[in-house]
Order: C-alpha cells, then structure tokens, then sequence
C-alpha cells in the first residue's frame, strides 16, 4: 500500500517536472526561428544581386551619357 502511494507521488512529481520544462516548445520556437533565419538570408542575397544588377545598370548608362555629352 505504501509502496503503491510512494509510486503515485513519484510519476505526479515526474509529471509536473515534464510539463515545467517546455523543451518541445522550445525546439519549434527555434526551428521557426531557424526557418525565418534562412528566408532572411536568401531575401538579403536577391536583394544584393537586384542593388548590383541595378548598379551595373546605372554605371553603363552613366557611362553611356558621359561618352555623349562629351561629343
């Protein structure tokens, strides 16, 4: 009989410290977060090669217009 009580307050107290502990919650947070990490990243290197391809762009029509004006 006390055995049975002993074991009741030991798997409740297992219990508790399981629902307390918020791991799994915390794996998805991170994953999620690892995931929008990522998008961010590729977003940031599209966005770097459009400044570069627009850069490009402006210098050529840049030069394009000094080799007129200087005519």
């Amino acid at each position: 009989m006390t055995k049975s009580i002993a074991l009741s307050f030991v798997l409740a107290a297992s219990l508790g410290l399981a629902a307390c502990t918020g791991g799994a919650e915390n794996t998805a947070n991170n994953a999620a977060n690892s995931a929008e990490n990522a998008s961010n990243a590729a977003d940031n290197a599209l966005n770097a090669a459009m400044n570069a391809a627009d850069n490009a762009a402006n210098a050529a029509s840049n030069a394009t217009n000094n080799a007129a004006n200087a005519m």
